[in-house]
């Protein structure tokens, strides 16, 4: 009989100690923030970034103050220079960076017949330029330590059409930039996987839709359409976070996960 390999305790698999992050955004009560008290209270080094420096530090400064290691930088991803110098910050104040987590993004809630060249042109400066800018200056840094892991953030709008009958006429909740922006991170994922291979792993995360205090009739309508019959509460993606930034997740390279309580199910 061949010998059994022996495996890790399932406590070590999630385990981010000693591990450095960086989770663009962050510093709102959205997916963002899951994502940091996730990484964090699994042990990690989180970086959190706003394009207010001073909102990034004092979201960082509440979260120590519950324990966990987190600390706040000033990040414009439509600026090179300025993510140049949150990679140097990071690294030099702790010599690597093991998992990313691209968080941050931009919307305009304007109608497609509307929406000017200006706006949508800065949703996609943000949303694929920057995500691919920040992956690419983090890279040579997880590749030079024992490899390392980016998260992608995508939406349901990402991988389905939204139902403009729950938003209204105009539709303005869900416009079109922001549905392509969030289908090309899952395309961008399965391309930094196997480019990155098997150094860096690079998964998607398609979340559905967060209660927000939002219009009593748009929460019945979303309800309504999901499965599970309710919308995303404030832990429901802390799970999906870890599993895909820690050795949990070792095999799993270059898939969207979608966490949606069944809304693409149907």
């Amino acid at each position: 009989m061949p010998e059994m390999q022996q495996g890790r305790p399932v406590k070590d698999l999630f385990c981010l100690k000693g591990r450095v992050a960086l989770v663009t955004g962050g510093t709102g009560n959205g997916y963002g923030s899951q994502a940091v008290a996730a990484l964090a209270e699994a042990g990690a080094t989180v970086f959190i970034t706003s394009r207010d420096q001073l909102r990034a530090q004092q979201t960082a400064a509440i979260l120590r103050d519950k324990g966990l290691d987190v600390r706040g930088l000033a990040l414009d991803l439509e600026s090179e220079p300025s993510i140049a110098q949150v990679v140097e910050t990071l690294v030099g104040e702790t010599g690597r960076i093991d998992i990313l987590v691209n968080n941050a993004c931009s919307n305009h809630f304007e109608s497609f017949e509307t929406i000017s060249l200006r706006d949508w042109n800065q949703v996609l400066a943000v949303n694929m330029t920057g995500t691919m800018l920040i992956s690419r200056a983090t890279a040579p840094h997880m590749l030079k330590n024992d490899g390392g892991v980016m998260v992608n953030l995508s939406s349901i709008y990402g991988v389905v059409a939204p139902d403009q009958r729950i938003y209204g006429e105009s539709g303005t909740n869900s416009p079109l930039v922001y549905g392509m922006t969030k289908a090309a991170l899952i395309q961008m994922t399965r391309y930094l996987a196997t480019f990155w291979a098997p150094r860096i792993r690079v998964n998607c995360l398609t979340p559905g839709g967060l209660f927000n205090h939002q219009d009593e009739q748009f929460i019945g309508q979303y309800v309504a359409k999901t499965p599970l019959g309710r919308m995303a509460g404030a832990d429901d993606l802390k799970g999906a976070i870890l599993f895909l930034a820690s050795d949990a997740s070792a095999w799993v390279t270059g898939q969207n996960l979608v966490v949606d309580g069944g809304w693409t199910a149907w």
